[in-house]
């Protein structure tokens, strides 16, 4: 099976960028282990000044790898605690509401 090359975008409050930086340099051993275990691969956040955050990564299926991280008890205490980092709907968690940009080019 070939490998979904994901990208989205999300929005982070521009008073909290400092924190929420800090906060990806000292991303929890057992979450990372989880990213991994459930599919995600290369995975990488960038943040623009303004707060924009694009975030990439590599799985077989997005879907299903999005799923079983959903499952997992420290992704929910993950994103309820970066949950306030974000402009969002009350109540989503940042994990539900990343929505892949649709890809149109690739060079290869």
């Amino acid at each position: 099976m070939t490998m979904q090359r994901i990208c989205f975008a999300l929005q982070v409050k521009p008073d909290r960028l400092e924190e929420y930086k800090r906060r990806h340099r000292d991303v929890w051993p057992e979450m990372l282990n989880a990213l991994r275990e459930t599919g995600w691969s290369n995975y990488s956040l960038f943040l623009r000044d303004d707060g924009m955050l694009v975030g990439y990564l590599e799985t077989r299926d997005f879907e299903l790898a999005r799923g079983a991280m959903a499952k997992r008890e420290v992704n929910e205490r993950w994103q309820r605690e970066m949950a306030d980092f974000f402009v969002q709907p009350a109540g989503l968690l940042p994990d539900r509401a990343m929505q892949p940009l649709e890809e149109v080019f690739h060079l290869d």
